[in-house]
């Protein structure tokens, strides 16, 4: 049975789709097979893996609305042993469209149930928000990674985090575990980032992954190539950064199960 995992942060810019693609092709890489989400309207973990989102005709938006299967709409991405959901701009709608409903919040979670045996992971990209998308995300998942840049307003906004996640426990999906949070776009160099950084492990002390992904230009060029940092320069900071957190987040996963 596979496990799904939601990266998830209310802040827009923090690395959360970079996260997404590469911890999936990581662990793709590892012989995992992987399903990556993408429920942001922007699309962004979409085009990144190389989709062009305006030539198909149906994606997560279609899932969620019961119209198609996981089956029917995913897609091989460019990563090897990477399927992926596309997202779109019809997500945008969506939060209005299923505010009038009562029975919105497990569909998500169906959805996916019916293919969890023929995944090793479920990779969910959630929007950088606080609303309907990113709770049908956590109620889907078994677990959540939190990525945090190293800056000053990073540690704004995370104890509203922390409350989301624990109202989505104790209200709709009281399995969900904080697998970790990802420190990202780090520079050592700079006595900020290393002050942000001892604070985020004061607060969540063994939480905090042992990986730390350095602030690095070839992550951020890879997506414009629509390629995973290993299909761009698999000799990157960035490649080797990632390939740890897929080693450290299967180690996790393991010792969950124990």
């Amino acid at each position: 049975m596979g496990k799904v995992i939601g990266i998830f942060n209310q802040k827009g810019g923090v690395g959360k789709t970079t996260t997404s693609i590469n911890l999936s092709a990581a662990l793709g890489r590892k012989k995992q097979k992987v399903l990556l989400v993408d429920m942001d309207p922007q699309g962004n973990a979409s085009s990144g893996l190389g989709i062009d989102k305006s030539s198909l005709e149906a994606n997560v938006y279609d899932l969620i609305k019961g119209q198609k299967s996981v089956d029917e709409i995913k897609i091989q991405s460019s990563a090897k042993d990477v399927d992926l959901v596309a997202g779109g701009i019809d997500l945008a709608g969506l939060e209005i469209e299923l505010a009038d409903t009562m029975d919105w919040h497990n569909k998500l979670r169906d959805s996916l149930e019916v293919v969890k045996e023929d995944y090793d992971f479920i990779i969910i990209d959630c929007p950088p928000s606080l609303g309907i998308l990113s709770l049908m995300g956590l109620i889907a998942c078994d677990f959540v990674i939190i990525p945090v840049q190293s800056e000053f307003y990073a540690l704004e906004g995370t104890g509203q985090l922390i409350e989301t996640i624990r109202m989505v426990q104790e209200n709709y999906n009281p399995d969900l575990e904080l697998l970790g949070v990802l420190m990202v776009m780090h520079d050592s160099r700079t006595r900020l980032a290393t002050d942000v950084f001892q604070e985020i492990k004061r607060v969540f002390a063994d939480k905090v992954f042992k990986t730390v992904v350095a602030r690095n230009v070839r992550l951020a060029e890879a997506p414009s190539y629509g390629q995973s940092i290993f299909d761009y320069d698999s000799l990157s900071r960035g490649a080797w950064n990632y390939k740890a957190l897929g080693k450290e987040v299967l180690t996790r996963v393991k010792d969950y199960d124990k």
